[in-house]
């Protein structure tokens, strides 16, 4: 996989042991279940146009638009916190496949000294292997998240992200669940607020502004991660959208199956597939290369990769 917002793959399908310690995870007391789902907001669902008219990139498969039928569900209005998932690590004990594995991609210029950590993927050399990186040391050994309780988790494998919903009685969105709750409400647009990126001259959300990938002028406010309620929320209550972290979604990634005339109803996503999607785009997203940071904006990782600008945010089915 190539791109500013992606890293390397190590196989589709990952590591079966993750999968395995993921569905592990003992539950959350009752209560605790209780109050996480009663935090998420509940939507009716209905008709919308999912994807887009046209792609810029047509390996992302997010053209033409098809309509989609969704069943009521609730999603949260953040991208899971570096404080939420840390009472998640306290009270279980789980350790990230990052954790397991000894280390994770950082973006070269969140890093003292790059030169330290030569070892990029093939063709992406401001993604660096960096021993000790993992979510609570974001830029690796010595760093931390003091100050950034309120940001989201990153350097989360899907795996892990599963394992958070496992604990916590929730679910991913599925890919359909995530783009109408992204949308806000709104149709056939670009963004949560409309079709213009920086409405009124503002900037909405939290993306690259520069020279990519080596001068980020942070004219947003933000050269790594936001707040996760940074920036106006969408018609929905949702934040960040669009920008600040790619999002694990249930979905797996494959090519779309010929569909008839007739609107899908909640779907699942191809049964095979080659990784697990990711929506929204990130902090490192820009139009010089990979504006992916639209509501219909969709790329792929496999579900054992870990990256410094990949988190999640937690939905469940609405049968209140």
């Amino acid at each position: 996989m190539t791109g500013c917002c992606m890293a390397a793959q190590k196989g589709s399908s990952g590591d079966p042991a993750y999968l395995a310690a993921a569905l592990a995870v003992p539950g959350a007391a009752p209560d605790m279940r209780a109050a996480l789902r009663d935090r998420l907001i509940a939507l009716d669902g209905g008709f919308f146009d999912m994807g887009t008219r046209k792609s810029r990139f047509p390996e992302d498969f997010d053209a033409p638009r098809r309509k989609v039928r969704l069943s009521p569900f609730r999603i949260s209005a953040t991208a899971c916190t570096n404080a939420e998932f840390a009472r998640f690590a306290r009270e279980t004990g789980y350790r990230t496949v990052a954790e397991v594995e000894g280390w994770s991609y950082v973006f070269h210029l969140l890093l003292d000294d790059p030169a330290r950590f030569p070892t990029s993927p093939a063709g992406l050399r401001w993604w660096r292997k960096v021993d000790g990186a993992c979510w609570h040391a974001p830029e690796g050994q010595g760093s931390d998240i003091t100050g950034r309780a309120a940001h989201p988790v990153v350097h989360v494998a899907w795996f892990d992200a599963l394992a958070y919903c496992h604990w916590a009685g929730l679910a991913l969105p599925s890919e359909a669940q995530w783009e109408f709750a992204a949308r806000g409400g709104l149709a056939r647009r670009k963004f949560p607020w409309g079709n213009e990126m920086t409405p009124g001259g503002a900037f909405a959300m939290n993306t690259w502004q520069g020279s990519f990938p080596d001068r980020n002028t942070a004219e947003d406010g933000f050269t790594g991660t936001a707040p996760v309620e940074a920036f106006a929320p969408n018609g929905f209550g949702l934040y960040n959208t669009c920008g600040n972290v790619w999002e694990w979604v249930r979905d797996l990634y494959a090519p779309r199956r010929p569909e008839g005339p007739f609107p899908l109803r909640d779907p699942q996503g191809p049964e095979n597939g080659t990784g697990r999607v990711q929506r929204g785009g990130s902090y490192l997203c820009h139009e010089s290369y990979c504006d992916r940071y639209h509501v219909h904006s969709r790329t792929r990782n496999d579900p054992d990769s870990s990256t410094g600008n990949t988190g999640f945010r937690v939905a469940a089915e609405d049968v209140s």
